[in-house]
Parts: structure tokens; C-alpha cells; sequence
């Protein structure tokens, strides 16, 4: 029986997972849930799965929660130093990493330092610290397993030939809603606009990436440090049908693609049951009917994001820290109307290049950055 942990439970990762988890009940205890402010969903979760620790990781809320609406067994935790020692619990063996942006990055460190099985959801904790993370890994002896959907593509698809026998990987994109757009086109994109994705149900942010293709910037990142590969083995592929998650190409010309219909629930399943595939929850393609997969080349004009996360890829060092924090600052003013859609990709270029770069940071120096970038941002004002 698998104890897992899910961080981030109350997200759209989270709530995918639960469903993978109570689909697997045999095989699969869900030991503990973690949740930023929304702390009745988190409880639903808990009187459902009934997990030994719950934590809310805003403890401002600590006086507002009902405890009464948490079942009796399960250990009710406050702040973000919990969800650290819920990541690093003996009692757990498999933690799922959920928790979106940066903010993930401190329960995922804490769980790879204890050697731990690491479905990786959140991107951001390889393009913050890919080679310090990567490093820890191999030193603790921890397992990473890729859960969005590109990159477990590429993890089953790899499962084809040797690391030395790659070629290449081809990332692909659905092109969000603004695909075929110009540059003049997306002067006045509204946020409502950029929240209507034509394929994937994601959260607010996940979403504005994608619409940005800066998600695409930042899995092209997370992309070089978790196969270890160099940028020119990376490409990126726009796919409106959402059906080809990704694709290797080997070095004899063959290309080996991972396909199924869009559903996250196939890719977290993929990371829980690995290395033994299970009946799955999501539905199956139909071979009965007739459909068309397209395939073309990506707009780096009409989309800059994409380019600063090729250059970044590049550069290493603290790049990845400053983007990554820089975006995530600028997609929150978008969203609250404070920023255009087309002033999201030149704030986070004009602070990347203010920056201070180091090649080779520490922890906390990528902390420090964190925090810089995200400040830089909040003081930035369009031309």
C-alpha cells in the first residue's frame, strides 16, 4: 500500500490525484493533504480519504478554520513549514508536488532530501533550482517522476531506446487561445480572454501561461535539467488537438509519441503506478471515427515568452529563478488589471536583464532572487 502525499490537494493537480487515488483505494493511501487558504475543501477531501495529517499552509487562518470539520484521526497543521515535514514524514513514501509556482519549491526540496518517490507537477521547482535539485536527487537517492502531461510524454517515450540513442524532444503546445494571433492582436487581450483555453481545465495561472506560451517557456527549462539534455535537443511544436503530449526523436529517425485524450488523470496515474500501468480513469481515444492531428511551428514574434525561455534554458545559473518569479509577479497584475497581456513577456525580459547573473547560485541566493524579481516586478510600468 502506497502512502502518498499530496501537496497542493485543493488545486486542479490535487483534486486529479484524489481522483486517481480513490480510483487505486487497493493499492494507494492518502496519508496527507495540503492546502494555501481553502480549508473547507481541504476538510471535504479529509472526511473522504480520511489522511493522518491535513495542512493549511496560511497560518492566518489558523483561529478561522473549524476544526469540527476535520474527522478525528486526522492531524490538523498549520504554516508552510509543515507541509516540510509532512514531504519529509518516515510514514510517507510517495509525494505528489502540486503546489503551483515557487511556493512548491521548499515541500519538494524536503521530500527529494529524504530520498522519497517525487511526482513532479510543479514545474517551477526545476526552473528555480534544476541543477541543485537534480544534484539532491542523486545524492539521496530519490525518484523523480515527471506528472505534466509533455513531460511524462517524454518519460514513457524514452522508455524506447537509451539516453545515448536521443536525438531530440519535441514538446508540444495546444497554442492556447490566441493561436494564429499577432502581435497587434494581443495589444488589448482582456483577461477573460486569456482564461477561455480552448482544450485544458487549469487554474488561473497554468492557464495565463499557456496563453502567454511562457508554460511552454518554462517546461522547455524544466525540460533540459530533469533528462538532462541541451537546448538544441529540445524543440517546441504547436498541436491545437492536444492529442500528442510530446514526442522523442531518436537518433535513427524514429519517433516515438505518447497519445491519449486530454486528461491529466492519465499522466499522475502513470507516476503513482509506475513502473506497472493500471486501468485508467480517463477515457480512451476512439480509433472509430475519423479525426486529424496538425502540427506547426511556433510564433516566437507574437510570442517573446517563448524565446526568454530558450535563452534562459542557455544561460542556467540564476535565470531560471528570475523569469520564473518575474512571470509569476506579472501574470498577478494582468490578472487584477494592473498589467497589459503583451507587458508580460517585456517586464519579465527587461528585469531578467537587470539582474545580477550568477552561474552557479546557492539555495538561498535563488530565494533572494525570488523575492528581488517579484519586487522589480510590482515597481515596473509600461512604455
Amino acid at each position: 500500500m502506497k502512502q502518498i502525499a499530496v501537496l497542493g490537494s485543493t488545486g486542479s493537480i490535487g483534486t486529479s490525484t484524489l481522483d486517481v487515488i480513490a480510483a487505486h483505494a487497493e493499492e494507494m493511501q492518502l496519508t496527507a493533504i495540503t492546502a494555501h487558504s481553502s480549508w473547507q475543501q481541504l476538510a471535504e477531501q479529509a472526511q473522504q480519504f480520511r489522511p493522518r495529517w491535513a495542512v493549511v499552509s496560511n497560518s492566518d487562518l489558523k483561529s478561522a478554520v473549524d476544526l469540527s470539520a476535520f474527522p478525528s484521526e486526522t492531524e490538523v497543521l498549520f504554516g508552510d513549514e509543515q507541509i516540510e515535514r509532512v514531504a519529509a514524514a518516515d510514514e510517507i513514501d510517495t509525494v505528489i508536488c502540486g503546489i503551483v509556482g515557487a511556493a512548491g519549491l521548499k515541500g519538494a526540496w524536503a521530500a527529494i532530501e529524504s530520498g522519497k518517490t517525487i511526482g513532479i507537477a510543479n514545474k517551477e521547482t526545476l526552473v528555480v533550482a534544476g541543477p541543485l535539485i537534480m544534484d539532491l536527487a542523486e545524492r539521496s537517492g530519490a525518484t523523480l517522476l515527471p506528472v505534466d502531461s509533455e513531460h511524462s510524454a517524454i518519460y514513457q517515450a524514452l522508455q524506447a531506446g537509451s539516453a545515448s540513442e536521443v536525438k531530440r524532444v519535441i514538446l508540444t503546445a495546444s497554442g492556447g487561445p490566441f493561436r494564429g494571433a499577432s502581435p497587434a492582436d494581443l495589444e488589448d487581450v482582456t483577461p477573460e480572454k486569456a482564461l477561455a483555453h480552448p482544450t485544458w481545465d487549469m487554474g488561473p495561472k497554468i492557464t495565463i501561461d499557456s496563453a502567454t506560451m511562457m508554460n511552454k517557456a518554462l517546461e522547455l527549462i524544466e525540460a533540459k535539467w530533469l533528462f538532462q539534455l541541451t537546448v538544441d535537443q529540445i524543440s517546441v511544436v504547436v498541436h491545437p488537438q492536444s492529442i500528442v503530449h510530446s514526442m522523442v526523436e531518436f537518433v535513427d529517425g524514429s519517433v516515438i509519441a505518447q497519445l491519449s485524450p486530454p486528461d491529466m488523470r492519465l499522466p499522475i496515474q502513470y507516476a503513482l503506478t509506475y513502473p506497472v500501468r493500471m486501468e485508467g480513469l480517463n477515457p480512451p481515444m476512439d480509433w472509430s471515427r475519423a479525426f486529424e492531428l496538425s502540427f506547426e511551428p511556433p510564433d516566437l514574434e507574437a510570442f517573446p515568452a517563448l524565446r526568454l525561455g530558450i535563452e534562459v534554458a542557455e544561460q542556467g545559473g540564476t535565470c531560471g529563478a528570475v523569469l520564473n518569479a518575474a512571470n509569476e509577479a506579472a501574470v498577478e497584475r494582468f490578472l487584477t488589471g494592473d498589467l497589459r497581456f503583451s507587458d508580460i513577456a517585456t517586464s519579465c525580459e527587461q528585469v531578467l536583464k537587470s539582474h545580477q547573473y550568477e552561474p552557479h547560485p546557492s539555495l538561498d541566493k535563488l530565494f533572494e532572487l525570488d523575492h528581488w524579481a517579484r519586487e522589480e516586478i510590482k515597481r515596473w510600468k509600461s512604455c
